[in-house]
């Protein structure tokens, strides 16, 4: 492999922005995760509590 074929291997950024595409959709995926299981208790009792009312009114 020569040195003019290395650095045009070095310089192809095609793929990288399929790799930071990925790590961003990741990043989201365990925002959402973490914000779920942290709100979702929560938001249970909050529909609980607005069903009771609905069902008494």
């Amino acid at each position: 492999m020569s040195f003019a074929t290395l650095c045009a291997l070095l310089a192809d950024e095609d793929g990288a922005t399929l790799v930071e595409y990925s790590l961003v959709v990741a990043l989201i995926a365990v925002l959402c995760i973490a914000a779920i299981s942290f709100l979702g208790g929560k938001v249970s009792h909050l529909f609980s509590t607005i069903g009771s009312s609905v069902a008494a009114a």
